[in-house]
């Protein structure tokens, strides 16, 4: 049996970072943390209309870019980025052109908001925002020819 010795820097070595792992837990965090509730998540809303985080906060609340997100994810598969009904899956399920005159006319914003919220023929419901289903009609609405 061959014995080595074993090497020197090992308890050298131990002793140092068990020193070091002492020295820090003896001293309070150098930040001082609060304790997290809800309202600072949401950005808890200030009388002068600014959030805890000093941002100015608008009635809309993000709505435009939700219902774009909406719209690219939900929608463009069938109807299209511009709501031609030239999207990916559009021929597949007979997508309408929602910009042509005569369907503009026919339909009513409120067809359109219960036509998302409920779905019709091939197009599923969708469980949306009230703002999410007015914004998406008011997208729709903007394809309107001129």
């Amino acid at each position: 049996m061959i014995c080595r010795p074993k090497p020197r820097w090992m308890p050298l070595f131990a002793a140092v970072a068990a020193a070091g792992l002492a020295a820090a837990c003896d001293r309070p965090p150098s930040v001082e943390l609060k304790e997290w509730s809800a309202s600072d998540h949401d950005g808890e809303k200030k009388a002068d209309g600014t959030t805890k985080q000093g941002e100015r906060s608008s009635d809309a609340g993000g709505a435009p870019a939700l219902v774009a997100i909406t719209w690219q994810n939900q929608c463009a598969a069938c109807h299209g980025a511009q709501g031609k009904g030239d999207g990916p899956q559009g021929p597949m399920f007979k997508a309408p052109d929602l910009g042509r005159a005569d369907w503009q006319a026919k339909v009513t914003d409120e067809e359109i908001a219960a036509t998302i919220a409920n779905g019709k023929g091939r197009m599923p419901k969708f469980d949306l925002a009230p703002e999410i289903v007015q914004g998406l009609v008011a997208r729709v609405r903007s394809f309107r020819a001129p």
